[in-house]
């Protein structure tokens, strides 16, 4: 089993499911998230979420206004404004 990622906006929920990777731009800079990364907080920067999904499919997702959370094998993004661009 993978990485469960929620994709969250103010509006919806943008896309749910697993993951092998998602990279997303925090006021750190970009940060990959694979399973087993360490437990995090971080603010979300306006740009892109990367996801490349269990069977190898990628996409990607503008996302602005919101935090990185990482708690086990679970990583949330919550953000005002979220919507998948390809």
């Amino acid at each position: 089993m993978g990485l469960q990622v929620t994709l969250v906006s103010a509006e919806a929920e943008v896309w749910t499911g697993e993951a092998n990777l998602v990279v997303a731009k925090t006021t750190e800079g970009e940060i990959g998230f694979m399973q087993g990364h360490e437990p995090m907080l971080a603010i979300l920067a306006e740009g892109q979420v990367r996801i490349t999904q269990a069977d190898g499919a990628k996409f990607t997702a503008d996302a602005r206004d919101g935090f990185v959370s990482m708690e086990g094998d679970v990583l949330t993004i919550v953000a005002g404004h979220a919507a998948l661009t390809s």
